[in-house]
């Protein structure tokens, strides 16, 4: 999950809860809550920030937490975004002096070196001010091999569309009368000097009821829009089709379209010389990936039975490109390039230098794979990276020598590595560390749930505890849209946390995507109970191992994961002595309701369905807490500015729990969330653990 760290309010969604049938919304004593400005609303809220504020300020602890929340949020340095193109690193640099941008290039050998000579190609505050327009960097396509021709793409000041125009590189200026698309949702791709591969707004009906392009054209330089030639058209339902060009070492580009229907849901079209679009017949749920030596890779989101062959979902797959065509769209052998298996999971696959870079979760462990292709089968390297972390391809191009590599683990910071094919990585750089890690380690362990799964889960901790002794400890998980909960670089649980003494653990449950679509699948919908079971499993564990007690295990989430320790704790209330929960979801009965929550029915299921409405019934947080129940202590922090998660679900279920009698603190914050917002945020979560967790 790559990071909703933190413990800030980032945002998504969530899950929860047991027991009886959900009241009506008309008996609901808390409706005028969901009034996100209403007065009776505001003050409720007022009073509670006051009393929170209060209270959590005025322990001993939080000055010095909060001065520590603001350094942690002053670190400056981050592995940058920077982008392969054949012999150069290109990279936008952002200051105080320049807060749009330069964009840069250095060569691949002294970037490699550690010590690059950046040399300014575009200056975006320059163009801004003579344009006098505040329009920001979206990307620098260059068009291969020389690399020194490019397409500048700045999103528009009104956040719409994009604008196209030529670039020279070694001039270091807009080409006189080269491609320029004014302002509009557009998807280019190069497909030589004169040509180009566009999908835009093309004019009236040209765009999908998203507003996104349906429409991709061959557009020849000199050419109006009304002559260049329509190679695919897709329909208003679509969600966005979209050009993409390949560049083969040898020098021939080919031209595909991928026609993307759905969050998982595509159609691959090649395009041949005449500009005829033919289909490449493969599942809707098989994910173009790229191609390699004309070898086309697809990414298997479900099970495909083909020619009497069983290709499981997780795996990729590939087939020749030249005998698809040659055979008049029969498919041809279809070969594996890695299978998978019920204990790991491909999280990225990148193309350069002949060779694919395909990243893994194996046991929530991070890998990384070389695959190359000698004319019959795959063959793949591993390449060797620290356990323990997590893997991500930061850029590669088909014509690139180096793929950039990030690296981040619980007590690693955050790294850059240049992998070139056939070798093993070599470290560029690393960001400050943001916590004193020594005498720290990390293990990993395995509880079983309700059902007898298998659930795996890291725990973080000073080493000398690992031979005795339980110690306060939160437990992190997210669990839900197929998101991977991977190791990442905590900082201010590290600072916050740690340092003073404190373990926290990061449980990898169903409803994620750490073991591929089936450990997503297997947490969803009619299965949600599942995954309050396996949260619950893993803080049995951790008891059992003597590694924490109740009194001193503390549940954390943020969006999805709000939900999901909030049903975990009605439920399982005997677990934990304090709770919390950040921008949750709590009353799944309304949900579809609230915000932008009706995306979210083929995760959770629609309370509208009869037959759904029951089921969520028994989990729901909010229709669950009971009075007269011992619950752990409760905070709940949310936002009237988040546009996905409405703050009525926080609000309701702290009125509900405070009219109870329960323990309860609540907050608020407004509608935007700057850097001292979230340095507050940070300061009264890890005050309030270690007033309830560690006195």
């Amino acid at each position: 999950m790559r990071r909703l760290l933190a413990g800030l309010a980032t945002f998504a969604m969530c899950a929860i809860g047991t027991v009886a049938h959900a009241e009506p919304a008309s008996r609901d004593p808390y409706l005028w809550l969901e009034e996100i400005n209403g007065a009776r609303a505001r003050t409720w809220v007022q009073s509670r920030n006051e009393t929170t504020l209060g209270e959590l300020r005025r322990d001993p602890s939080y000055r010095q937490t909060r001065e520590a929340a603001d350094q942690i949020l002053n670190f400056r340095d981050s592995i940058p975004r920077d982008q392969v193109a054949g012999n150069f690193v290109f990279s936008l640099q952002q200051s105080a002096k320049h807060p749009f941008g330069l964009w840069r290039r250095t060569s691949l050998e002294s970037y490699r070196e550690g010590s690059p000579r950046w040399e300014t190609r575009f200056d975006l505050d320059a163009q801004n001010a003579i344009a006098g327009r505040r329009q920001q960097w979206k990307a620098g396509k260059c068009l291969p091999p020389e690399f020194t021709r490019c397409l500048i793409i700045l999103a528009g000041p009104t956040g719409t569309g994009v604008t196209v125009r030529e670039f020279d590189t070694e001039k270091g200026e807009y080409v006189p009368g080269g491609f320029d698309i004014g302002e509009a949702s557009t998807e280019v791709e190069w497909v030589d000097s004169d040509t180009l591969l566009v999908a835009t707004n093309w004019g009236k009906n040209s765009l999908t009821s998203a507003g996104r392009p349906r429409i991709v054209k061959i557009w020849s330089r000199g050419q109006s829009a009304r002559e260049a030639q329509t190679v695919y058209e897709g329909e208003r339902t679509d969600q966005e089709v979209l050009p993409r060009t390949i560049f083969a070492a040898d020098g021939k580009v080919s031209l595909f379209v991928v026609r993307q229907q759905g969050p998982q849901a595509s159609q691959l079209f090649h395009i041949d010389e005449s500009g005829r679009a033919m289909r490449i017949a493969v599942p809707p749920s098989a994910q173009f990936k790229g191609m390699l030596q004309r070898q086309l890779l697809f990414f298997l989101t479900s099970d495909w039975r083909t020619g009497g062959q069983n290709l499981i979902a997780g795996s990729i797959v590939s087939f020749s490109l030249d005998a698809y065509v040659g055979n008049a769209g029969a498919l041809p052998a279809i070969l594996p390039a890695y299978i998978a298996d019920q204990r790991s999971s491909v999280t990225g696959v990148a193309v350069a230098n002949n060779a694919a870079f395909v990243t893994l979760l194996e046991n929530v462990q991070g890998r990384m794979n070389e695959l190359t292709f000698d004319g019959k089968e795959w063959l793949w390297r591993r390449i060797t990276l620290p356990n323990n972390g997590a893997v991500e391809v930061i850029s590669a191009s088909e014509l690139g020598k180096d793929v950039l590599l990030k690296y981040s683990g619980f007590l690693t910071p955050d790294s850059l590595y240049v992998v070139e094919r056939g070798k093993e990585p070599l470290g560029i750089r690393q960001i400050t560390a943001r916590f004193d890690a020594s005498g720290a380690e990390v293990k990993q362990y395995e509880a079983v749930s309700a059902d007898g799964t298998k659930i795996p889960y890291f725990i973080v901790r000073k080493s000398g505890l690992f031979n005795g002794g339980a110690a306060p400890t939160l437990l992190y998980a997210y669990g839900g849209f197929q998101i991977s909960t991977t190791p990442w670089y905590w900082s201010s649980a590290g600072k916050l946390w740690l340092e003073k003494g404190g373990a926290y653990a990061i449980a990898n449950i169903r409803g994620g995507g750490e073991f591929g679509p089936g450990w997503h699948a297997a947490a969803t919908r009619e299965n949600r109970q599942k995954n309050f079971d396996d949260l619950a499993a893993v803080a049995r564990d951790m008891i059992a191992r003597g590694l924490t007690t109740p009194k001193q295990l503390g549940l954390f989430g943020t969006s999805q994961g709000g939900l999901l320790v909030a049903g975990t704790f009605v439920q399982y209330p005997e677990l934990f002595s304090a709770v919390v929960a950040q921008v949750p979801l709590t009353d799944m009965m309304r949900y579809t309701k609230l915000s932008a929550s009706k995306n979210w029915v083929a995760e959770y299921g629609d309370p509208a369905d009869p037959h759904m409405r029951d089921i969520i019934a028994q989990w729901s947080p909010y229709q669950n807490v009971r009075a007269g129940v011992k619950y752990p202590n409760v905070f709940f922090m949310t936002s009237a500015g988040d546009s996905r998660i409405h703050p009525a679900h926080a609000r309701k279920m702290a009125a509900k729990m405070e009219d109870m009698g329960l323990p309860v603190l609540y907050y608020e914050d407004g509608q935007g969330t700057d850097a001292g917002q979230r340095a507050e945020q940070m300061a009264l979560t890890f005050t309030y653990f270690r007033r309830v967790l560690m006195n």
